[in-house]
This record gives structure tokens, C-alpha cells and sequence, in this order.
């Protein structure tokens, strides 16, 4: 992977802790400031990760947990794409006040470094878009993801490029796929934020 310095392009980057990186999206909600900055930077993660989803799943009713799902940008795409039954948690409630009404049919204040409530082979697919980066969600997470998703579903998510080997994840996902709990059906990077030249590997991959 080439070295593109990709931590010094965001200052959220450079937090190591879980509160001060909670801090900053609290401020960075201030003002909707989060979304403004996220049009400003082309952010094409949100309709990236639902375009590639979309292409596996038939049903439109479909349960879908939307991991880290902020202020819903991917829950938004998900809507727009005719999904009803969409389920968001993120780890910051300032974020989670900003989603606009409609978009999911609960929202709930979960940290995604932890086990998460959920029952096994619960959802029909995943989305976690964004959360996979620089101080924030731990590989760890997969795990916790292939279990509450139901055998056959999907998990979709970007992984930071800059976070990819450094966090373990390439490891982690190989694991999951050795230990015939998952297997991977793309894999490939695609654009992220846009006009901050940041690249993200975009992955979809079924329970077995």
C-alpha cells in the first residue's frame, strides 16, 4: 500500500482515545457542521457502500443495522434506494439528534468496541460506513458483526486505507473467512473523501 500520509489529512485522525474522539464529533455536530464538511469533502462512502449492497439484496424489507451510522448519511442512501426497515447506533448521541426524522425506525447510543446487545442472527445485513478509521472502531468488531447478522446475510463496510494493515484488519478478515465464518465476495478500494485524497477498501461478505 502506498505511504500518503492519509493520518495528517483529518484532525480527528490524530485522537487515540475514545473520549476525545467522542468530543470532537460533539463539537463537530455543532451547527450541523458535520454534514456541511462532509458535502464540502465529497464524502462518497454513504452511496458507495449502499450502491455495492444493493446489488445482493432483493428484499426491501429486509432488516438492516446501520453500525456507526452518525448523522444517517448511509441510512439516508439506504432510504432513497427504498429500504423500510433500517436500525442505526452510533456512539455519539450529538450525532444521532442530527438524523433527520423518518430515516431509521430506531436509533440507540451503542460504543462498537464493545459486545454489542444485539441476539445472534438478528439483522439480514450490516452497513458500517466511516467507522472503520483513525482512533475509532476496532477490528474486533467483525466478529461481533458476523454473529448478529443472520447465516446467508451481509456485511458492507469501508475501511480506511490508512488503517488497513496498521489496524489489522487485512489479518482480521482473513481469520473470518480461514474459519469458514464468512466469505468475502468483493473486495477492491474505492474513492471515500473525495477531495481530501482519501481511499477507502470497500468489502461485502456473506455469513456462511
Amino acid at each position: 500500500m502506498d505511504n500518503k500520509d492519509t493520518d495528517s489529512k483529518i484532525p480527528i485522525y490524530k485522537l487515540t482515545s475514545k473520549e476525545k474522539v467522542l468530543d470532537y464529533y460533539d463539537k463537530w455536530a455543532n451547527k450541523a457542521q458535520f454534514n456541511q464538511d462532509m458535502i464540502d469533502w465529497n464524502y462518497t462512502a454513504p452511496s458507495n457502500t449502499v450502491h455495492l449492497l444493493d446489488q445482493y439484496i432483493n428484499n426491501k424489507n429486509a432488516i438492516i443495522l446501520d453500525a456507526g451510522c452518525g448523522t444517517g448519511l448511509a441510512g439516508i442512501e439506504l432510504k432513497n434506494k427504498g429500504y423500510v426497515n433500517i436500525h442505526g447506533v452510533d456512539f455519539s448521541q450529538r450525532m444521532l439528534d442530527l438524523i433527520p426524522h423518518g430515516i431509521y425506525q430506531t436509533t440507540e447510543l451503542i460504543d462498537l468496541n464493545h459486545p454489542l446487545k444485539f441476539e445472534n442472527d438478528t439483522f439480514d445485513a450490516i452497513t458500517c460506513v466511516g467507522t472503520f478509521t483513525y482512533g475509532h472502531v476496532k477490528a474486533h468488531a467483525l466478529y461481533e458483526f458476523v454473529r448478529i447478522v443472520k447465516k446467508q446475510g451481509l456485511i458492507c463496510f469501508t475501511i480506511n486505507e490508512g488503517i488497513y494493515k496498521e489496524y489489522k484488519f487485512d489479518k482480521m478478515m482473513d481469520e473470518l473467512s480461514k474459519n469458514n465464518l464468512w466469505k468475502i465476495i468483493e473486495l477492491a478500494k474505492s474513492s471515500y473523501i473525495v477531495n481530501k485524497d482519501i481511499k477507502a477498501w470497500l468489502c461485502i461478505a456473506k455469513k456462511i
